[in-house]
Parts: structure tokens; sequence; C-alpha cells
């Protein structure tokens, strides 16, 4: 009788690891919530298989950097520091992400992005038209 309840055990134990074992792989899809405000890092694009980075040239010097703040309302909010005095100008449009794309709308005018990498502290974007990689920090 133990023996048949040892077996019994047993086998509802492996039965237990097997389907907790089952594929919960989320596709290359992260898990980080998008919504936040990123400042505008680097920008670049793959050459030759490797990316190249530099300073974001959008963000004027001695001015705060450039940003993107998506909401959790889905509104996107692009800030733009220029001119002598910094000024900022924000445009406001949506965004819709749909597993690893991102998609920006102003006016009439929407860009699709790969969500490269998210992370915490970072926002990795490769455009679908252009191929230009952008890089956001929290």
């Amino acid at each position: 009788m133990k023996s048949k309840n040892i077996l019994f055990v047993l086998a509802l134990s492996l039965g237990m690891f097997a389907t907790s074992c089952s594929n919960d792989d989320n596709e290359g899809e992260t898990i980080v919530p998008l919504a936040g405000k990123y400042n505008l890092s680097k920008t670049g694009t793959i050459e030759n298989g490797n990316e190249v980075l530099v300073d974001a040239p959008q963000n004027q010097s001695g001015c705060s950097r450039d940003y993107l703040d998506l909401r959790v309302s889905n509104a996107a909010v692009i800030g733009d520091y220029s001119g002598e005095n910094c000024a900022l100008v924000e445009t406001t449009g949506t965004y819709v992400r749909s597993h690893n794309d991102l998609t920006i709308t102003v006016g009439n005018v929407s860009s699709t992005s790969d969500i490269m990498n998210l992370t915490n502290k970072e926002l990795k974007i490769k455009d679908k038209t252009t191929g230009i990689i952008t890089v956001y920090t929290r």
C-alpha cells in the first residue's frame, strides 16, 4: 500500500512539474511597463551589423534634454528644448503598443518602431521605415 501511495505522489509531482514548465515565453516581449518619461540620449543606425550610436544632436547644448513622455492614458508628449532661452515646445499625440511595436501618432503623421530594449532605465527603439535607432533613458 505504501508503495502505491509513493508512486501516486511521485506521478502527481511529476505531472505538476511538467505542467508548470509549460511555455511561459512572452515571445521576446518585455514585461516592463512602457508608460513613463524618457530623456533623449543617443541616436544612430546599424552599420555592417553593428550599432553606431552618438549623443543625440537634437538636444540643444546648454538646455535640458528633449524627452518623450508616454502616459498611461496613451497620450504621447514630445518635449523639445531649443533656442537661446531653451524654450520648451511640447507636441502632444497618442501612442499604441502592440507586442514589441510602438506607434506614435502626432496629427496625421504616424511612425512605427520596434522596441529593441525596454528596461526600468532605458527605452531603445528602431524606426521601421528609416532604421534610425533612438535611445531614451529615465
